[in-house]
């Protein structure tokens, strides 16, 4: 069984100062906890994830892009790179499907001629991931802790300055929220995030092999 909280969470707990934020934070980001409401009755999650594997010609993005302008349709984050293939290119998109069904998403994309194919990723069911970069106040007294903090939470220190430090830290996005809620403390002075990109998890299902008997 897995740990009830990830490996980054926990370790938050040893130090005392860590600890009391993390605390707080925790219970800022529970409100089920306060309202004596079970997790069961938690609304399901506000977004879903698009996969589309678009050809890799001039223009694409802006088509696809410029239809959500059009249509209205309300997206947290685009994020666009090339495949393995060179003729084509992947676009993970995370839509609101509460400002939008999405069902109409999918049949406007797929309304594009270099739209190849549509796949959606639950986030229960998908592997998400996000880079983020910002920088942070890191004055004498407090440097030390930013640094631990960002032990704890498997970061790097990309860039140093008198009291500043250039922080880079990729994880699933729930674990640069928490990061972020953090650094707020100390004062962020730029924050720039990549958007998700996302696989479907692999299957967990083992395989029987044939039991062979002894040859000769």
């Amino acid at each position: 069984m897995p740990p009830p909280f990830p490996l980054w969470r926990a370790s938050l707990r040893s130090p005392a100062w860590a600890a009391s934020r993390w605390g707080r934070l925790r219970r800022r980001r529970r409100p089920a906890a306060r309202k004596g409401l079970s997790v069961a009755s938690l609304p399901s999650p506000r977004h879903h994830i698009l996969s589309v594997l678009v050809e890799n010609k001039a223009g694409v993005l802006a088509r696809v892009s410029s239809l959500f302008a059009r249509r209205g349709f309300n997206i947290y984050s685009l994020a666009v790179a090339p495949t393995d293939d060179e003729r084509f290119s992947r676009i993970t998109i995370v839509v609101d499907v509460e400002s939008t069904p999405l069902e109409q998403v999918t049949k406007q994309l797929f309304k594009l001629i270099n739209v190849v194919k549509i796949s959606e990723l639950d986030p229960a069911n998908a592997v998400e991931r996000e880079l983020m970069i910002l920088t942070v106040k890191a004055e004498p007294g407090t440097r030390g802790q930013v640094i631990e903090l960002v032990d704890v939470f498997q970061g790097r220190i990309v860039d140093v300055g008198h009291d500043e430090l250039t922080i880079e830290l990729a994880g699933p996005p729930s674990k640069l929220d928490d990061f972020e809620d953090l650094m707020r403390t100390y004062g962020i002075g730029a924050l720039q995030r990549t958007g998700r990109v996302a696989l479907p998890k692999l299957e967990r299902q083992a395989t029987r092999l044939r039991s062979l008997g002894k040859v000769g």
